[in-house]
C-alpha cells in the first residue's frame, strides 16, 4: 500500500518544523510569545476542522480568517520578522559574503576608538558612572542623532567621562561614536521590549539591548549603582565585564 509519503514530504516537514523553531526562538521572552502560541493552537484546529474533518460551514469561516491572517501577522511580529531576515542575512552565515566585506572594507571599530573606550570605561566603573555609548558599524544611525546634542568631537577618553559626569545635563542619554567621532551625546534609543531582562536592570540596559536588537551596532553600559561594564550585541545583553573582556569583544575573540 502506497501512503504517498516521500523523501520530499519529509524534506517539507523538517523544513517547516525547523521555521517554526526559528520563530519561536526569535519570540520566546517577548511579549509577543503569547500571541505566537495562539496563532499556533488557531492553525492546528483550522487543519483539523477543514483538512481531516472537512466540516464546511466552520472551515469555510477559518478559511476565510486564514486568508487575512497574513496581513495581520507581518503587523504583529513586524520586529521579530525583521531580526529573523537580519539573521538569515547576517554576513557571518555566509563565508563568501564574510571574503566580500573583507575586500570592500566593511567598516570596522578602530583600534584607536577602543584603547580610549576601554580607558574611559575603566575610570567609570571605579568611579561608579553611569554610562551609555554606542559605537556605529554599518547600520546608519544618523537618525538618532537629531534625539540628542550633535557634538562632531574628537573620540577622547576626558571628554567622554565629562560628558557622563552626573552634573553634566546630558549624563542620561546615550553618546553615540563613528569611526573616531563622538557624533552626538544626550541620544533618545529604542527601549527594547525583551521581557527575560533581569528585573534590576533599568533604562540603560533596556536602550542599549534595543538598539543591538534593530541594529549592529556595540552598546556599552557602565552601572551608576554597582559600575559593573556590560555590553549589548546582536541582540543580546552581555553582563559584567571586565575591561580585558571588553577589548577581546572588539577584536573578535569572544
Amino acid at each position: 500500500m502506497d501512503i504517498g509519503f516521500g523523501i520530499k514530504d519529509i524534506i517539507d516537514v523538517l523544513l517547516v518544523a525547523f521555521l517554526l523553531y526559528q520563530t519561536f526562538r526569535l519570540v520566546r521572552g517577548t511579549s509577543a510569545a503569547n500571541v505566537f502560541m495562539g496563532i499556533m493552537a488557531f492553525v492546528i484546529c483550522w487543519f483539523l476542522v477543514s483538512v481531516v474533518l472537512k466540516m464546511q460551514l466552520l472551515g469555510a469561516i477559518m478559511d476565510k480568517v486564514m486568508s487575512v491572517g497574513a496581513i495581520a501577522l507581518f503587523i504583529i511580529f513586524q520586529q521579530e520578522i525583521r531580526r529573523f531576515f537580519s539573521m538569515i542575512g547576517n554576513e557571518k552565515n555566509w563565508a563568501i559574503f564574510r571574503w566580500i566585506s573583507k575586500k570592500t572594507g566593511a567598516r570596522q571599530i578602530e583600534d584607536f576608538t577602543v584603547v580610549q573606550l576601554i580607558m574611559a570605561c575603566s575610570h567609570m566603573s571605579k568611579n561608579r558612572c553611569g554610562a551609555l555609548i554606542v559605537i556605529e558599524k554599518n547600520a546608519d544611525l544618523s537618525g538618532f542623532y537629531t534625539l540628542g546634542e550633535t557634538i562632531d568631537g574628537k573620540i577622547n577618553s576626558r571628554l567622554i567621562e565629562s560628558l557622563f559626569f552626573k552634573n553634566n545635563p546630558l549624563h542620561d542619554g546615550a553618546m553615540i561614536i563613528s569611526g573616531k567621532r563622538i557624533m552626538a551625546v544626550g541620544c533618545i534609543l529604542p527601549v527594547s521590549k525583551n521581557q527575560s531582562i533581569q528585573k534590576n536592570l533599568g533604562l540603560r540596559h533596556r536602550a542599549a539591548l534595543g538598539i543591538a536588537e534593530k541594529t549592529d551596532a556595540i552598546a556599552i553600559i557602565v552601572s551608576e549603582e554597582t559600575g559593573k561594564i556590560s555590553i549589548a550585541e546582536k541582540g543580546k545583553l552581555r553582563l559584567d565585564i571586565s575591561p580585558e573582556e571588553l577589548s577581546k569583544v572588539f577584536s573578535g575573540e569572544i
